[in-house]
């Protein structure tokens, strides 16, 4: 599906905008707001046109939202896992088996 597809490129960008800096810390330009700046204009349509596609299938918002909370939850628990080394603990991981939950509810479209 184009929405979550969509929805899961924004969060693992959005990741890279936010922790970037963490991930590479000799690229300083990770930490400027030009970096911010200029990721957000690829980002925000993603999210856009994300949320427009999950509306115009499913017909209701509630579904992309609370899909994208487990895309990038768990989008965020994986790169952080490889890229920053951050081994989940038994919490997390349940947290991040619970983002999957959410994500194949919301997307199974049922009513």
């Amino acid at each position: 599906m184009k929405a979550v597809t969509a929805n899961f490129i924004a969060a693992v960008l959005a990741f890279f905008q936010l922790q970037g800096h963490y991930v590479w810390p000799e690229i300083k330009f990770f930490k400027t707001m030009w970096w911010v700046y200029g990721t957000s204009l690829i980002i925000a349509p993603l999210f856009f046109y994300s949320t427009m596609w999950s509306f115009e299938h499913f017909g209701a918002f509630w579904n992309m939202r609370l899909a994208g909370f487990g895309i990038a939850t768990f989008c965020f628990g994986i790169l952080t896992w490889s890229l920053l080394g951050e081994i989940p603990t038994l919490k997390t991981f349940v947290c991040l088996l619970l983002a999957v939950a959410i994500i194949l509810i919301q997307i199974s479209n049922l009513q």
